[in-house]
């Protein structure tokens, strides 16, 4: 499975940012219109709220497994999360996570 959720980590990085590249290379790097795109509609809100609710729990829930663990660089999870998005976040919490024991 590590290599499932490393694979999974990758390709929610690569194939998102492509996306990004593209719109940043439209529309130069203003923040501001990319915010306007993803509330342009009531469905783009939605798809926002729904991905900003889940990265806030998964966020939670790596603050909370770090405390525990003490594996404080699997925080690294959380700026992937909210840097690239949770596509990547996710997995890579997954792949870190799944070393436990191992050390």
């Amino acid at each position: 499975m590590r290599i499932i959720y490393l694979a999974l980590a990758l390709w929610g990085a690569v194939h998102p940012m492509w996306y990004f590249i593209q719109w940043f290379r439209a529309e130069g790097l203003n923040l501001a219109v990319m915010v306007d795109a993803w509330t342009m509609n009531t469905a783009s809100i939605g798809l926002v709220w729904d991905l900003t609710i889940a990265a806030t729990v998964l966020s939670v829930w790596i603050i909370f497994e770090v405390y525990k663990s003490r594996q404080y660089w699997h925080s690294i999870a959380i700026l992937a999360t909210f840097g690239i998005g949770l596509s990547c976040g996710l997995p890579l919490y997954l792949f870190l996570r799944s070393q436990i024991g191992k050390n």
